[in-house]
């Protein structure tokens, strides 16, 4: 199966879930962890995830903060904050409603 970056809708739900449970990731990091945990299907790139980053760091679900890293590079790491752990069991409810119904319509078909 051909890896996808078409997250439309799951991007958040995907971010918030790995952030709640490995707090201070950087970017790439997260990028990481989205194609590791799925398997190597799902594919967050670049052009998508940052601009998800910054919106939800607007939108108060995630805070970051700039580290320098052993090798002298700085670093952008997130976490999630209380707003976004109560957006990520939104999210996951939705999800849940969501895959439920197309579950129910492919049973159909």
């Amino acid at each position: 199966m051909p890896k996808t970056d078409s997250l439309q809708g799951s991007l958040d739900l995907l971010v918030l879930k790995i952030l709640s449970r490995r707090p201070g990731l950087h970017g790439y990091a997260i990028m990481s962890a989205i194609e590791a945990m799925s398997g190597e299907v799902l594919r967050a790139e670049e052009g998508s995830l940052y601009p998800a980053l910054h919106r939800m760091e607007e939108a108060g679900w995630i805070s970051a903060e700039w580290i320098t890293k052993e090798t002298g590079r700085r670093a952008r790491i997130y976490q999630v904050t209380a707003a976004g752990a109560k957006q990520l069991e939104a999210e996951e409810s939705r999800w849940r409603t969501v895959t439920s119904a197309v579950n129910r319509v492919l049973r159909m078909a």
